[in-house]
């Protein structure tokens, strides 16, 4: 399936990720059963002990909705093999050991809600018999184990009907042929027609997930960065370093910027609570987009390149902070405030109108430009916004911001920074 320009997915922009499952109630990671060595018998012990008493999916959704986001992710079932619904292929499943399944839960909390649908799903499976390692090892177990992979994605895929992506994940140890992965996607798009896949079966899919970092692919297709908001997916005791607001703004300006998506995770405590922090940064953020979120939704490609002489690339790099177009409109989020004087040169087209945006409203700002250079002056000396003041330049065509490593632009052609490769991550 192509994912056109309007496309629910190129438009969402913002989502939450939710990690979950008996690992939790370990708190050292949802890879603890591997990291740890822990034996089936043991996984089947600790599922014994998983209530999920304050998992509330109402509350989960109701989080996303104030945050700002536009769809729910959640894993159905982790590499441990644990299943998060009511399946009648294992008795390792929430159903059988908690009377509760958390993924209809979670689903009819986010259509009520009108938040878009991903559904997580392993390939991977430590607890199965036989497993990746017995198909590595042997073609009956091979055979075994695949059609067991398509009988719980195909039950998934029909259970919950519709959903809006199903999301692979823990494709070890086999490319898209050995998990005869054509095969998989057409059975699944079979049931639902609409669907769309990412690429972790082997396949491209129909958009790219770079994991812990935000990067859009090269060349461009839809997209969609995963990212923890400390340092784990699940939950974890010991894991306190968590990214601010103001990190998080940035990220969602850097998807915003290459028209992606950002998939931003929490890890549920082993009952089902989501700790304080989460909850606080995810609503900070979702303030500000209350007031902002024009800079970040809908978004056009405003992105630069160190090498490229031209390209797709519009954009360059500012020491104020990043900058989004939408249309005729640039937006400049203000992460370093300069005082009562921003200066923004390099700009290819005639500024109309410059507007601050806060959370105490909108106001028109004093102006000048010459040649490029735009001066806005009577703005506060301090931040006027304790998250992230934006500037927004409406503009009579189409802008561009182009400067380089030099103080003109040279008639003769070159890149705008790196003349060979280097070492220098943008």
């Amino acid at each position: 399936m192509s994912i056109h320009s309007d496309h629910w997915f190129t438009r969402a922009r913002y989502g939450l990720f939710i990690h979950y499952g008996i690992y939790s109630l370990l708190e050292r990671n949802e890879w603890v059963m591997n990291r740890e060595r822990m034996t089936i018998a043991e996984m089947h012990a600790l599922a014994k002990r998983f209530t999920a008493q304050n998992f509330d999916a109402e509350q989960i959704c109701d989080l996303a909705v104030a945050g700002g986001m536009r769809y729910v992710n959640l894993t159905t079932m982790h590499h441990d093999g644990f299943c998060l619904y009511d399946t009648e292929l294992s008795d390792f499943n929430s159903m059988a050991v908690c009377g509760r399944d958390l993924v209809a839960e979670l689903v009819d909390a986010a259509r009520v809600r009108d938040l878009k649908i991903m559904l997580y799903h392993s390939l991977n499976n430590w607890t199965a018999a036989p497993d990746a390692c017995d198909a590595l090892e042997s073609e009956d177990a091979y055979a075994t184990f695949i059609a067991t992979t398509h009988d719980r994605v195909r039950e998934l895929v029909t259970r919950f009907n519709p959903i809006d992506c199903l999301w692979y994940d823990g494709w070890w140890p086999f490319n898209a042929e050995r998990w005869r992965a054509e095969e998989m996607n057409a059975m699944v798009r079979d049931i639902q027609p609409h669907i769309i896949f990412n690429g972790r079966n082997g396949l491209a899919g129909d958009f790219g997930t770079p994991e812990g970092h935000m990067s859009a692919p090269s060349p461009w297709r839809p997209w969609e960065s995963c990212m923890t908001l400390n340092n784990n997916w699940g939950y974890h005791r010991g894991d306190h370093d968590w990214k601010s607001p103001r990190t998080v703004i940035s990220m969602l300006a850097t998807a915003a910027t290459g028209r992606g998506n950002l998939l931003l995770n929490i890890g549920p405590r082993g009952d089902g609570s989501i700790p304080a922090p989460s909850v606080e940064i995810i609503q900070a953020v979702g303030r500000w987009l209350q007031y902002a979120g024009e800079c970040i939704y809908d978004t056009d490609s405003f992105t630069h390149d160190l090498m490229e002489r031209r390209a797709e690339h519009n954009a360059d790099w500012n020491n104020n902070g990043l900058m989004t177009l939408k249309g005729k409109s640039l937006y400049q989020l203000v992460n370093s405030w300069p005082g009562t004087t921003l200066v923004l040169a390099g700009l290819n087209a005639t500024v109309e109108a410059v507007t601050l945006l806060t959370a105490d409203g909108t106001r028109a700002c004093d102006f000048t430009q010459t040649d490029g250079k735009v001066t806005v002056t009577g703005l506060p000396d301090e931040a006027p916004d304790p998250l992230c003041p934006v500037l927004r330049f409406d503009c009579t065509s189409v802008p561009e911001v182009r400067l380089g490593g030099g103080m003109r632009i040279p008639d003769a052609p070159h890149p705008p920074y790196d003349p060979c490769a280097s070492d220098i991550a943008h």
